[in-house]
């Protein structure tokens, strides 16, 4: 009789991997070698210049002329621009104090037993409105400071904030209208999406900033910030309804049928069937908007607005401090690489979790 037996391929070790793809062939092992060699040889350059070499405080700055490294002084000098803008300098509390709530609203957002739709919304809902109190005032004692004053790191997080708490739903409207059974409604959402996805992201900024004002009535034209967050969150929306309806499209259709033999409404099998498969397939990609957006933020200082990009360019453009804006962009890039490092982190820590691509 045939054996039949299935049997697993042995375990390799990680040392056997690495062998395997990095020493395989005397080309491999030369080719490992200059490559680790020239990583070595940039990783010590850039130490040796951001730290070893360089000069931090503001008042070392004469020593930044002979020094071989970074110049960090003009951080120390001119940080509270590149973080807050043009906002009051006696108020800086308040933007710390907003910042500091929306970044634990968004870390508290990743914990588990937010993942239910009421939570999540009024998780943000709550920490938004903490931020825009701060940030804003008019209540509690705190004095009036109009949008056109913010700025800096501030800044940058509200309009992040603001886009994703407008745009999410938003999308999820979009995708669940373009997968209607009404072929009116389908074709009039998918001329929305497809609308917003075919234009550059600067021309909606542009037209919500410069050319609404003289198409609207002044009662509804708003603040420009506004105007800006809207269309950002439009442009945000048509990308992101994309990306849930394949999550869509990749459920079976037996399980809304199955909903329907259960005797389930439309918008349980939606919140209950669908949409939960619909995040889980499409997490990715979803993961990825967001970290686009974030960085898209930067986009902004075109219509003027002093995030934190125009901020920093602020930090150095007068006197002694021009000579070093590529300490500056350094650091703005590190602040970036933090928001989005931690973002793609997560959206790889829940693919891990939720088992996405995973047979």
């Amino acid at each position: 009789m045939t054996d039949t037996t299935y049997h697993l391929p042995p375990q390799i070790s990680f040392s056997q991997k690495l062998k395997n793809s990095l020493f395989a062939t005397p080309f491999d092992f030369f080719l490992t070698l200059i490559c680790a060699a020239l990583f070595a040889l940039l990783l010590y350059w850039f130490i040796d210049w951001a730290f070893i070499s360089s000069i931090w405080r503001a008042e070392d700055e004469p020593l930044c002329k002979e020094a071989s490294g970074a110049c960090w002084s003009v951080i120390d000098a001119r940080h509270r621009i590149i973080f807050f803008g043009l906002f009051p300098f006696e108020e800086h509390w308040r933007s710390t104090v907003a910042c500091v709530v929306m970044i634990a609203t968004i870390v508290a957002s990743c914990v588990p037993w937010f993942w239910t739709a009421i939570r999540l919304s009024a998780l943000w809902l709550i920490g938004f409105s903490i931020f825009y109190i701060l940030m804003h005032g008019g209540v509690f004692g705190l004095s009036v400071i109009t949008p056109e004053r913010w700025g800096g790191l501030a800044l940058t997080i509200f309009i992040f904030a603001a886009v994703s708490i407008i745009g999410m739903p938003l999308s999820i409207v979009l995708a669940l209208g373009r997968r209607s059974k009404l072929p009116v409604i389908a074709k009039l959402f998918g001329l929305f999406i497809d609308f917003f996805r075919s234009l550059p992201l600067l021309t909606i900024l542009f037209t919500a900033a410069v050319i609404t004002p003289f198409v609207l009535p002044g009662w509804l034209q708003g603040d420009k910030l506004y105007r800006v967050i809207f269309g950002f969150a439009l442009f945000f929306a048509a990308y992101q309804a994309e990306n849930i309806r394949a999550g869509l499209q990749a459920i079976p259709l037996g399980q809304d049928e199955a909903g329907l033999t259960l005797g389930l409404k439309y918008w349980h099998r939606v919140s209950r069937i669908q949409l939960p498969q619909a995040f889980r397939n499409s997490l990715p990609s979803i993961v990825n908007q967001f970290v686009i957006t974030f960085k898209e933020t930067s986009i902004v200082t075109i219509v003027g607005f002093f995030e934190i990009l125009a901020s920093g360019s602020a930090a150095f453009g007068t006197g002694k401090w021009t000579v070093h804006y590529i300490e500056v962009y350094v650091f703005i890039g590190a602040i970036y690489f933090i928001f989005v490092f931690s973002l793609s982190r997560y959206g790889a820590y829940l693919e891990r979790k939720l088992r996405v691509g995973h047979v």
